[in-house]
């Protein structure tokens, strides 16, 4: 276990890989951990320096009370980096991850030659839906919106065939403490990144899952709109989470973006 004390925080993270190669770090969704990412990692096949953790309120990772701002967490992202001496890295950031990565970016361009950003978006929600959530987890538990996010998460085939996954999954969901899901719900909520990905100067992947049900492809889209010259890529099949549903098309796609830099 590779544990980090980084901006206030007792950090859990991960990173493996060749120190001399480029460095990737992913930054994973709202109510996951960073085991998200291990069939993407093992797909890379240690040709990268992989960084993953557990963000603010998540996972390992202390969980303060609520709520967050997001530059709390791209605080955090920043400090553990320094803290592994990583200078130059190729963010990969899912949902939340996305927005995170994005502000990262956009403070340090020098240190981010490339920006992968997957099912997210300038602008996630409203004001409406996140005090919804908030409330609902903080009366009557996670539990009591699992069914609906595991729908959002996966698509109909994997749903279907995939049961002891969506259990496991589910358990993972439920699992995240309270102050660290309502307290990201706050940052999603007040954060507008519209006029920081138009300012985007670095080449930018997006990608999306065709079914996903948190950030569907037309939302996606309008992002990379927003960002001159980027690419768009849409993964046939998975949901909201294409890096468990699809990790090898996933790798295939950071590697090739990564590779080209």
């Amino acid at each position: 276990m590779q544990i980090a004390k980084v901006n206030g925080i007792a950090m859990h993270y991960r990173d493996e890989g060749p120190s001399s190669a480029p460095a990737i770090v992913f930054v994973n969704s709202l109510g996951t951990d960073f085991r998200i990412w291990d069939g993407v990692v093992e797909a890379l096949g240690g040709r990268f320096r992989t960084i993953r953790y557990d963000k603010r309120g998540h996972g390992l990772t202390d969980a303060p009370p609520a709520p967050y701002a997001m530059n709390d967490h791209v605080g955090d992202l920043e400090a553990l980096l320094d803290f592994l001496g990583v200078n130059e890295v190729f963010p990969v950031g899912l949902s939340v991850g996305g927005m995170i990565v994005t502000r990262f970016a956009t403070r340090h361009p020098r240190r981010v030659p490339r920006l992968i950003l997957c099912d997210t978006a300038h602008k996630i929600g409203n004001d409406e839906l996140w005090n919804a959530r908030i409330a609902a987890v903080e009366k009557d538990g996670i539990a009591s919106i699992k069914d609906a996010v595991m729908e959002r998460w996966f698509s109909p085939t994997f749903r279907g065939s995939q049961g002891a996954a969506l259990s496991v999954y589910a358990n993972m969901l439920e699992r995240q403490p309270v102050a660290g899901y309502s307290g990201t719900c706050a940052a999603l909520r007040d954060t507008d990144n519209t006029e920081l990905v138009k300012a985007l100067k670095m080449p930018v992947l997006l990608m999306v899952g065709s079914n996903d049900g948190s950030t569907p492809p037309d939302l996606v889209r309008s992002t990379h709109d927003l960002i001159a010259g980027s690419r768009f890529v849409v993964l046939d099949g998975p949901g909201h989470i294409p890096c468990v549903e699809a990790p090898g098309e996933t790798a295939r796609l950071v590697a090739g973006f990564v590779g080209g830099h």
